[in-house]
């Protein structure tokens, strides 16, 4: 197997037309240089160099060696390159798993300022609930996935996974303009009893949350529309269709749309960021502290949002 060190040793002999020269100049000894070239020559099959008293002759075989090698070292030299720009950060790849409310509201901010620092990384973005995308997480398909959970409905990660907190939202009750409670800051859970509700589908953890949080309030909410779409969820109730508790994430701004609080403490989505314990990937690190700083800015912009 000829090696890269071997190209190099006979590229050295044959510049020099000596084996003791060239051990010199590459800070060998003569015999290790002998033995050396005595190895290829055997791997190969072919005589690369003929001896003399005072010096060595190259063949033609050792000549093909040196010229083609030349292109071999080069190669290696630029691999070599772009591993270190990969290894800092300055190339690379990085894979995204989030859910729509997140890719909406924080990702775009974290993608413009990444691209802008890294502008030779390629990213991707996959988009999903939290255990949709879980897989392609564990199996290596994702460096980083947003995903969220509920005061009311909480969740556990695989052990090979890493949870970082990224941000804190309130659950914001949409009511239609014309409303009884819109004008208002503040709602009592126990007056929603008998209104119609709008929600997600049944097996998502906000409509599991929203089903709980009812539940402490003694009552079980009448659900005659479900979207996953925060957006249509919006326009239902400001449609006057029902009304509706959704993240503050969520929350779309729409003709005929009024926001309140509930009056009590409000149960909190919770954002976060998972990774693997084993991923080594050098953009990781940037990726992450992008998601915290824009999303603290976003919990801002979002923490007392009431009103039309």
């Amino acid at each position: 197997m000829i090696s890269p060190l071997h190209i190099q040793t006979v590229r050295e002999v044959v510049r020099t037309g000596s084996f003791a020269d060239a051990a010199r100049n590459l800070g060998y000894t003569a015999s290790a240089v002998s033995q050396q070239i005595a190895a290829l020559e055997r791997a190969c099959g072919l005589v690369l160099f003929e001896r003399r008293a005072r010096s060595v002759r190259p063949t033609s075989t050792a000549f093909l060696l040196v010229s083609k090698g030349n292109d071999v070292l080069s190669a290696l030299d630029t691999l070599e390159r772009e591993l270190r720009t990969v290894a800092s950060g300055e190339r690379g790849a990085l894979q995204l798993g989030s859910f729509p409310t997140a890719s909406a509201r924080i990702l775009p901010r974290v993608l413009a300022e990444l691209s802008r620092v890294r502008p030779g990384i390629d990213i991707s973005l996959a988009e999903g609930e939290p255990d949709e995308l879980l897989p392609e997480l564990l199996d290596g398909d994702l460096d980083l996935q947003l995903v969220y959970r509920y005061d009311l409905f909480p969740r556990t990660w695989p052990d090979q996974i890493v949870e970082t907190p990224v941000m804190d939202e309130n659950l914001v009750l949409c009511v239609p303009r014309d409303h009884p409670l819109a004008g208002g800051r503040t709602a009592a859970l126990r007056d929603l009893r008998s209104e119609t509700w709008i929600a997600s589908r049944p097996e998502s953890s906000g409509a599991q949350a929203l089903l709980r949080l009812c539940g402490t309030a003694g009552f079980v909410p009448d659900i005659a529309f479900r979207s996953n779409d925060y957006a249509v969820v919006c326009g239902l109730v400001a449609c006057g269709l029902g009304i509706a508790l959704v993240p503050a994430l969520g929350c779309v701004p729409a003709p005929g749309l009024w926001t309140l609080r509930l009056s009590r403490r409000s149960p909190r989505r919770h954002v976060t960021v998972l990774r693997r314990t084993t991923n080594t990937n050098p953009l990781v690190k940037d990726a992450m502290r992008g998601l915290i700083e824009v999303a603290r800015g976003v919990e801002s912009e979002v923490s007392g949002a009431t009103g039309p």
